[in-house]
């Protein structure tokens, strides 16, 4: 009979404090993955805990990273070692010193309708596979809601058939960025966009309410799309139609709720709606939205403003 393997004094350690977390009525997705990447990286490098020595190794692997990003999981790994220094007095404890200091973050590619749809027309004509069986479709899907609703990529992949309420006219987003939900209604192209998909996933997948919106057939079975499956195959359609800016960086896939972020704004100035009130509605801060009008400028070529932008850019100040 083959031995279980013990979990290391880390991994216990790690299950107290996200345990404690979580009783407290936080998640903790990211910080459970983060943790238990760590473990895998102490337990690969031979060593039975963690320490300086290990954990200098850890960072020297994450260089690939932005700053921020760095910056953040140091952050969530010293908060871990605090909490754990009260039971485990003898315990590693990153210094505080270490952390560096935040950079500006990389400016959005606003991503234009005419882009969008070249990247619809490429994800139409994908070939399907056994283990992504609706490739075409789902992509297609995944971009026009992304687009259209503004929506975080984790909180697209959550969606499940459940989700969908109204007749397919609204989206239920639960409890995404600090715990918070919402209700996303359908324009009725993205209504129509979503019944096409419906139709298809129908014949392929089982509609139980708790089953991905999204789903592959990886592993045989009906199966979320994991977040870099998709976001790379969203890289993919951006390479594929060239959305580039200016200067010829490529979109992100969060670029796209940016780029709903600045329509929106353009939409609502050219419809005579109060753009300032609107855009408390969607509690846009003054500077977030300046920043996106700006950006939008200077992707245009630092051309003058037209007569939109500086209505957008007078109503939000």
């Amino acid at each position: 009979m083959k031995k279980r393997k013990t979990a290391s004094r880390l991994a216990r350690a790690i299950d107290r404090f996200l345990t404690h977390k979580r009783t407290l009525g936080h998640h903790y997705r990211q910080e459970s993955w983060l943790l238990q990447r760590l473990d895998c990286f102490v337990t690969e490098s031979g060593r039975r805990d963690l320490d300086e020595k290990c954990f200098t190794r850890w960072l020297m692997s994450l260089q690939d990273r932005h700053p921020n990003t760095r910056r953040k999981w140091y952050q969530i790994v010293r908060h871990f070692c605090c909490y754990r220094r009260k039971r485990e007095p003898g315990c590693f404890l990153p210094s505080a010193d270490g952390v560096s200091r935040p950079q500006p973050y990389v400016m959005p590619v606003i991503v234009e309708p005419q882009q969008i749809a070249r990247m619809i027309g490429i994800a139409s004509k994908l070939s399907n596979t056994s283990a992504s069986p609706l490739r075409g479709p789902t992509l297609r899907l995944a971009i026009v809601l992304l687009y259209t609703c503004g929506l975080r990529l984790g909180e697209l992949l959550r969606l499940s058939m459940g989700d969908i309420e109204e007749q397919g006219t609204v989206l239920r987003i639960r409890k995404s960025k600090f715990h918070k939900s919402r209700l996303v209604p359908l324009s009725r192209s993205t209504t129509r966009e979503l019944q096409t998909y419906l139709g298809k996933r129908r014949r392929a997948f089982a509609v139980d309410p708790d089953t991905p919106l999204l789903c592959n057939r990886h592993g045989g079975r009906c199966h979320q799309y994991s977040h870099h499956g998709l976001q790379y195959a969203i890289n993919q359609l951006f390479e594929s139609a060239g959305v580039r800016d200016e200067q010829g960086k490529r979109a992100r896939v969060h670029d796209l709720r940016h780029s709903f972020a600045v329509q929106a704004l353009i939409r609502w100035y050219q419809d005579g709606a109060d753009v300032q009130a609107a855009g408390r509605l969607r509690n846009w801060e003054g500077d977030d939205a300046t920043r996106l009008c700006q950006t939008y400028s200077r992707q245009k070529g630092n051309k003058p403003l037209t007569e939109v932008d500086r209505g957008i850019s007078s109503s939000v100040l």
